[in-house]
């Protein structure tokens, strides 16, 4: 395809997208996807209006734990619906209500498996926002009960829908970039400092245990709650799980089509996993690095190479974007950002480009389509949303243990490693939030 086809379709697809955002009219009841909201701000809040705008879902409850954030999301999907959804404390009552079709899942990744696996197991089909889990262990229950159950889920790495990534991947497809080994990711977006505050009483309304759910019993601190909970290995997963998920799954995208334009089998789980870096820049309380370097390489002949970099005090773009994804061949390469792509030839002359938005509204369209066919979503949990997740995962435990890790793609273990082993769930799932057994 020509640059100037590229340039077509691109403006086309960015056509497609803002006549989405203008959506308005509803399906006939029929129709429609009755959807159970759990996170009513952040991105669970975005995830809140993107499902409300649909033509094809009802945004019936809501459930969140602070009672302001419920509110302000009860009142974003009312003026979005012209109804009220029923908003609720306790996410369980969306997992028994046997008039939910879905369920949305915006909540910390701590608490991304167990509603989950229950709702697979009330038969529901689940929205689950990036990374799949809080850790290894967790995303193998939840495809295990994605299998069990026959349920449709779909990983939040919006990416996947975007005509700007579907193009790049097209281009990448016609084989272009030649003989592909190496793929980068990177972050590079100023981030700050959390600083050190004291502990302090929970704010009023919230059920502060219930927010900790399998997590150890720690004192409220504001800087380990709302925004910032990303930050600690209680709840979170870093920046590498925050927006390194989108970075590496694209990378992983894009070496893919390109092994396939060569007629080369696709690469799965990296064989090999080792990671420098750690807390340099920021005197705070965030427990995860805020310099780092994850090399993934993947087993075959010959091997293949991802490198994922993290600067989130650098307040300059890397290859003209903050935040993206590259792959290296013989005879070209491709840069992906968040609103565009750019190919290269030798000497580095541009040969073609494309455009276009990181919105979730055709991820969230993916999604209810696929509810609707049983076809696998875009972002598909068991072989795209968890496979990227474990390259998070992996790669902080990595940096963690400050070694070089085999590991098994099979089993998702590391060979000889109890230390990293141990790193692959938590040491114990506070009662009664335990694991669902599957």
């Amino acid at each position: 395809m020509e640059r100037r086809e590229f340039l077509t379709s691109s403006a086309a697809a960015l056509g497609s997208t803002a006549m989405l955002l203008q959506a308005a009219e509803k399906l006939p009841a029929s129709e429609r996807i009755r959807v159970g909201c759990i996170g009513a701000a952040g991105r669970g809040g975005a995830l809140v209006r993107t499902f409300s705008k649909s033509p094809q879902a009802d945004v019936v409850t809501i459930a969140d734990l602070d009672p302001g954030r419920l509110a302000s999301g009860v009142d974003a999907s009312t003026k979005i619906q012209g109804f009220k959804p029923k908003g609720v404390k306790d996410f369980r009552e969306l997992i028994d209500d046997n008039s939910l079709d879905a369920i949305v899942v915006g909540t910390p990744d701590h608490w991304h498996a167990i509603p989950t696996i229950m709702a697979c197991q009330a038969g529901k089909d689940v929205y689950v926002e990036k990374p799949d889990s809080h850790n290894i262990v967790e995303g193998q229950t939840m495809v295990a009960a994605m299998r069990k159950h026959k349920r449709v889920i779909q990983m939040g790495s919006q990416h996947r829908t975007t005509q700007r990534l579907i193009t790049a991947l097209e281009y990448i497809s016609t084989g272009a970039l030649g003989k592909c080994l190496v793929a980068k990711a990177w972050e590079s977006a100023r981030q700050g400092s959390i600083g050190h505050p004291p502990d302090s009483d929970p704010p009023k309304g919230i059920d502060y245990d219930f927010w900790l759910g399998s997590a150890p019993q720690r004192p409220f601190n504001v800087k380990r709650f709302h925004g910032n909970w990303r930050w600690f290995h209680d709840y979170g997963t870093g920046d590498l799980g925050n927006d390194g998920v989108h970075r590496l799954d694209m990378s992983m995208a894009a070496l893919n089509a390109s092994l396939k334009a060569n007629g080369e089998p696709e690469v799965g789980l990296p064989h090999k996993v080792s990671a420098t870096g750690g807390k340099w820049y920021f005197d705070d309380m965030q427990e995860f690095p805020d310099t780092l370097q994850v090399n993934y390489e993947f087993a075959g002949t010959p091997p293949r190479m991802l490198t994922y970099e993290m600067r989130i005090w650098a307040p300059y773009q890397e290859y003209g974007h903050s935040e993206g994804s590259a792959i290296f061949g013989d005879k070209g390469y491709i840069i992906i950002g968040n609103r565009s792509w750019q190919a290269f030839g030798p000497k580095n002359k541009l040969v073609a480009q494309g455009e276009g938005d990181s919105y979730e509204g055709p991820h969230v369209e993916n999604f209810l389509n696929c509810i609707k066919t049983r076809n696998k979503p875009a972002c598909d949990l068991e072989t795209i949303g968890h496979p990227a997740s474990v390259l998070c995962h992996t790669g902080n435990i990595a940096a963690r243990v400050g070694r070089t890790l085999t590991l098994n793609a099979e089993t998702e273990t590391f060979e000889g490693d109890d230390d990293a082993n141990a790193l692959r769930t938590r040491e114990e799932y506070r009662k009664p939030w335990e694991l669902p057994k599957v």
